[in-house]
């Protein structure tokens, strides 16, 4: 990758020269991957209303999987995988069981209420 015609600045990079394709370009800026962060702060007489955060990565994927970032492979939409099939089905089936198991609980910690007429009737 050593161009003699490209300049090289103190720090070791290459500098662009104008007949650097767009290819090149991209190819460099997705293999080294750029981060643009900005924030917008909306303040009136010196109190803060809005604050508006943002944050871009644009790397390639493996590039990005070398940095621990890989929500896409997990996201059922973008993996090609149906909602529902999986182990959701089985957490369901776990959380369920686990409110059953509260609800008792609550249920046996309540003392029984007094009706009107006396008589004693638990809640549920």
């Amino acid at each position: 990758m050593n161009n003699p015609g490209q300049p090289i600045t103190p720090t070791g990079t290459r500098r662009s020269q104008a007949g650097d394709s767009l290819a090149d370009v991209l190819d460099r800026v997705l293999d080294k991957g750029v981060v643009i962060a900005g924030d917008i702060a909306i303040a009136v007489v010196g109190i803060e209303l809005l604050t508006i955060k943002i944050r871009l990565l644009v790397a390639s994927a493996d590039k990005a999987r070398e940095m621990g970032i890989d929500w896409w492979r997990s996201d059922p939409f973008l993996a090609g995988k149906p909602i529902g099939s999986g182990n959701e089905d089985q957490s369901n089936q776990m959380l369920l069981e686990r409110v059953k198991r509260l609800e008792a609980q609550v249920a046996e910690a309540q003392p029984p209420r007094r009706t009107s007429r006396g008589t004693a009737r638990t809640l549920r």
